[in-house]
């Protein structure tokens, strides 16, 4: 056992205390993710990492090994339908206390100009894989008593954005979905977070075929996301976060869809195509 995994034995986190031994985070092979993965470590938590890329996963867990916590690594694709029931069946054995649903992906530039596939992929892993992963493992954390859920919003839910239509009308989705979960789950003793991030600096970006100027990171969004578990309710990580939240807020929805979409015609390139 290394030196950090003793103390943490002797003295674990609240958050270990609370949720422990086991967190399952989706997307764990970059960006928030990752970040969240890593975070997580260093509370004391043994971690299941689950994304599609088998080799980023093992480096991740290599390294995420090295701290003294536990890994598993589940290589599996969340967008078809069954995946959630896959990671349950790989992880029945195992204490899970914590489910991170960080999984997802977005698209920039007109829809009509989009690629519907792409569109209904998106549509698949950020919602359905959502109510999948939260609904399985929503049961095993009632069950046990006591858990947490962590969900990923972004400040593009609380209006149209033209520009994101799609993926800006998911992540509103998964907003809605975790006040209201948040309220069926509280009485089993699990809490339900949604994370609503602003620009961060991770992979997102360039899928989505965007540059952004002044924006978090993913460490930074990490950070904010873990200090918030224990409570149910939305965070804002990140400056850029709370000040969109905070300014946005009184102005009617049309104008927040305005402010939105010009903000999202910024980030873009002057001929864009939609990211794959």
């Amino acid at each position: 056992m290394s030196l950090q995994a003793s103390d943490r034995a002797l003295n674990p986190s609240q958050n270990l205390r609370r949720y422990g031994p086991w967190a399952l985070v989706t997307g764990a092979s970059d960006g928030i993710g990752r970040a969240i993965a890593e975070q997580l470590a260093q509370d004391g938590f043994n971690l299941v990492l689950v994304a599609r890329r088998q080799d980023a996963l093992d480096a991740l867990a290599a390294e995420l090994s090295r701290t003294g916590v536990e890994t598993r690594v589940v290589a599996s694709d969340l967008g078809p339908r069954g995946g959630a029931a896959q990671l349950d069946k790989a992880t029945a054995e195992l204490d899970i206390g914590l489910v991170v649903a960080a999984a997802g992906f977005g698209t920039s530039g007109a829809l009509l100009e989009a690629t519907l596939e792409t569109e209904l992929d998106m549509v698949d892993l950020n919602c359905r894989s959502v109510v999948e992963v939260s609904t399985v493992f929503g049961r095993r954390l009632a069950a046990r008593g006591r858990g947490g859920i962590v969900l990923f919003s972004s400040v593009v839910a609380f209006q149209g954005t033209p520009g994101a239509v799609n993926y800006a009308s998911t992540k509103a989705f998964v907003q809605t979905f975790a006040e209201g979960l948040a309220r069926e789950l509280k009485p089993s003793g699990v809490d339900v977070l949604a994370t609503a991030p602003g620009p961060t600096h991770s992979g997102f970006a360039s899928r989505a075929n965007m540059t952004m100027g002044f924006a978090a990171t993913t460490k930074d969004v990490a950070r904010a996301t873990v200090a918030a578990l224990g409570r149910s309710g939305t965070v804002h990580p990140g400056f850029v976060a709370k000040l969109l939240g905070w300014s946005l807020r009184p102005l009617p929805r049309w104008a927040r869809t305005t402010i939105m979409g010009q903000a999202m015609a910024s980030m873009r390139p002057k001929k864009t195509a939609v990211a794959a």
